[in-house]
């Protein structure tokens, strides 16, 4: 019996999957056995009653599984939830002394569990029998319900190899949701190069001009109307789902904050991209980093942030070697997949002219972020002095706000500069003296004289 655990509330839940972890055992024995004694396949042993109020039911329902289409969704949920299930596919062809070629699969590293494939999904389903097996592919396609609804995915074959030599996945959250009813947020990982970006401020501690706060609503509205502008204003045939925005600004003013408000208004994740994590020297390596973020951004409507994103989306080179035609043809990767993503995403860079103009008439909005004036300063001193901060009877924020060009991220640091400095002099408050020596740190490291 499966061994999974999990709270009385997700018992269903997991009652349902256990069983059908369980029907594919006995799927598993009956096709290793007949090929193993080179009988021709019967039928699939039959496959357990679902409960419709479980969430693997409600997936069977919904994507209208068959009997092969539940054999290929336990298939994907056996390496996660029990991967013993899979070792009779280690068994090794004694003539030829490698493993059965038409069991598909890879081994993870070490040899510690087979990973099941297309090929092994079909061998399941259709045997060596090709018209069955012809069949059963349709379930790989990337049309099929399984993979529309993002709970079946195929990785891509290893190099040279057919498409079915894909590992066969369900996301971890996927896998999760199916096992406990609760849907969790994926984390940073090898395979997941983002990071779920979060701020406790609100739109009110948004500090900029008021042309730029109305382009970022125009972002907003769309984000809150989309559905209608598409669907119930019979746009959908002219204009595609989704939005692109390019943010530029020089740093700390206020393009991340303003990502993350995006979501925190429009109740959407919002998930910031790991550069260092993406790009790859391997070729193929960075679209493969990426496909990952933008399939499942695409069901479950993410917004996507790629901070710095020059190092992604910058000028294509005109040069003719090997190296500049692969970067100009991930750059063409990259474009693609931002074009055909149905979420918000958002670009965002210090100097405007490092994206590629290929990229830039392709986005719906361009928002300039430019330093504050001593208005804007002054909101932002107050912003942050608001949350709590206890400021001796000396401190002079208008003036601080007047004499110092600071933009937001700076005024930060400045203020935990002088926190420091206040409690290791034993200081209850912060004085303006602590504040003018965040200051004068502050200009030392973006190599101002104070």
């Amino acid at each position: 019996m499966t061994e999974l655990q999990g709270s009385d509330d997700g018992d269903r839940h997991i009652a349902a999957v256990a069983a059908e972890l369980e029907w594919l055992s006995t799927v598993i024995e009956a096709r290793v056995r007949d090929f193993a004694a080179s009988y021709p396949f019967g039928t699939l042993p039959p496959p357990p009653a679902v409960d419709p109020l479980s969430r693997i039911g409600e997936v069977i329902a919904g994507a209208n599984l068959e009997e092969d289409g539940r054999v290929m969704l336990a298939l994907a949920l056996a390496p996660h939830l029990q991967p013993s299930l899979l070792d009779p596919f280690f068994v090794r062809n004694t003539v030829l002394d490698r493993p059965f070629t038409e069991f598909g699969g890879q081994i993870r590293a070490h040899g510690s569990a087979f990973l099941p494939t297309g090929e092994t999904a079909l061998f399941l389903i259709g045997g060596t029998d090709l018209a069955a097996r012809t069949r059963a592919a349709r379930l790989l396609d990337p049309q099929h319900m399984l993979r529309q609804m993002g709970i079946v995915s195929l990785d891509a074959p290893r190099e040279g190899g057919p498409p079915i030599g894909g590992v066969l996945n369900v996301p971890r959250e996927q896998v999760a949701y199916l096992a406990t009813g609760q849907m969790s947020k994926p984390d940073y990982a090898s395979d997941f190069p983002a990071r779920r970006l979060t701020t406790d401020l609100s739109w009110d501690d948004l500090v900029l001009p008021p042309d730029v706060i109305d382009q970022i609503e125009h972002i907003s509205g769309w984000l809150q109307h989309e559905h209608r502008i598409l669907h119930d204003w019979g746009l959908k045939r002219s204009l595609a789902p989704g939005y692109r925005a390019l943010f530029y600004g020089p740093p700390g003013t206020g393009k991340t904050l303003t990502a993350a408000l995006l979501g925190q208004r429009a109740g959407l994740d919002v998930y910031r991209i790991d550069l260092s994590m993406v790009v790859s020297k391997y070729i193929g390596e960075t679209e493969k980093n990426l496909a990952g973020v933008f399939d499942q951004a695409a069901h479950k409507n993410w917004i996507l942030f790629f901070d710095e994103a020059d190092a992604l989306f910058g000028a294509r080179s005109s040069g003719t070697s090997s190296n500049d035609r692969y970067a100009n043809q991930e750059v063409a990767y990259l474009l693609q997949r931002i074009e055909t993503c149905p979420s918000l995403v958002i670009l965002a860079t210090n100097l405007r002219g490092n994206i590629d103009d290929a990229f830039s008439r392709r986005f719906q909005s361009l928002v300039g972020f430019t330093k504050p004036d001593a208005a804007q300063r002054l909101r932002l001193w107050q912003g942050v002095v608001a949350g709590g901060l206890p400021v001796a009877g000396d401190v002079d924020l208008p003036t601080l706000a007047k004499n110092h060009e600071l933009v937001g991220g700076a005024i930060v640091n400045v203020v935990r500069h002088a926190s420091i400095s206040a409690l290791r002099r034993g200081r209850d408050d912060v004085s303006q003296a602590d504040l003018i020596g965040g200051i004068s740190s502050e200009m030392r490291k973006e190599g101002r004289t104070p």
